[in-house]
């Protein structure tokens, strides 16, 4: 693993300990992670790859579902995979976890060792070339094979306008350089925040865009869960039209984007069906 994923490492090995609590307290960051499930039960597949796979809350959970199938994650973080092996050994349930990028899958397991391979909550802004690691992981992928993708959005817009009206325009705009920096205030993290058309052109020079989706376009981002407290019935009014602002352009406006991928059967035919 190169000295780059090894300092990303390190930074998430700060965060293994303290995970769980903070998720758990968390109700956006579970409402959105179910979601993201919900998007990789509706594909078929007996294999699946978890690249960022944390502390190993979704190994568990597909381990769980489908103890027929194969279930393996990778991660940077030292500190998270431990976390995960230990989840997954006191759950008694068949998965694996190893310390590795996403640019080491294909070499750690072989060419099309995967069905179908997900990443949820933006483990790829924190890759060191967006067009390789999309070129690994669809080596990684069996033809017809799918990818379920997650990428914290370069154009946050109700972001950008909260720290404006707040006059803070260097939040506002700290997304669009080139490095981001990560949600931490006090800690620096290489990362990029990469835009739906950023993400389209990596991914279908090899493979085909079947679906798409934003979260938190106007339901709160989960660093705000607070927010919705202060709501009341306001919170679940605005998931509702975030489903229905992703039937318009203004998608691609949310804190994250949501992609499915598929490799072709025919690898020469790669192209783009959105649905």
């Amino acid at each position: 693993m190169s000295d780059y994923y090894a300092a990303v490492g390190d930074y998430f090995d700060d965060d293994a300990a303290e995970f769980d609590a903070r998720y758990w307290a968390n109700p956006v960051l579970q409402r959105i992670r179910q979601a993201f499930r919900e998007e990789v039960k509706r594909l078929p597949f007996r294999s699946a790859l978890e690249v960022g796979c944390g502390p190993g809350l979704d190994l568990k959970h597909f381990a769980t579902i489908y103890p027929d199938r194969r279930i393996h994650g990778i991660d940077v973080s030292a500190g998270m995979v431990d976390a995960a092996r230990a989840r997954i050994s006191a759950a008694g349930v068949e998965a694996g976890a190893d310390v590795a990028s996403v640019d080491d899958a294909p070499s750690l397991f072989g060419r099309e060792s995967f069905d179908l391979a997900y990443v949820f909550f933006g483990a790829l802004n924190t890759v060191e070339d967006l067009h390789r690691s999309a070129g690994r992981l669809y080596d990684a992928l069996t033809p017809g094979g799918h990818l379920v993708l997650t990428f914290v959005n370069r154009w946050y817009l109700l972001d950008m306008l909260v720290h404006l009206l707040k006059g803070r325009p260097g939040q506002a705009t700290a997304r669009l350089r080139k490095v981001w920096g990560g949600y931490s205030p006090d800690r620096d993290l290489q990362s990029r925040c990469y835009s739906p058309r950023d993400v389209t052109r990596a991914f279908t020079a090899q493979g085909v865009l079947i679906r798409r989706r934003g979260f938190s376009i106007v339901y709160p981002a989960w660093y705000r869960s607070h927010w919705l407290k202060k709501m009341g019935r306001i919170g679940p009014r605005l998931w509702k039209a975030d489903e229905w602002i992703n039937r318009t352009p203004a998608w691609a406006t949310g804190e994250y984007t949501l992609y499915v991928f598929q490799k072709p059967l025919d690898e020469s035919r790669p192209g783009t069906r959105r649905t």
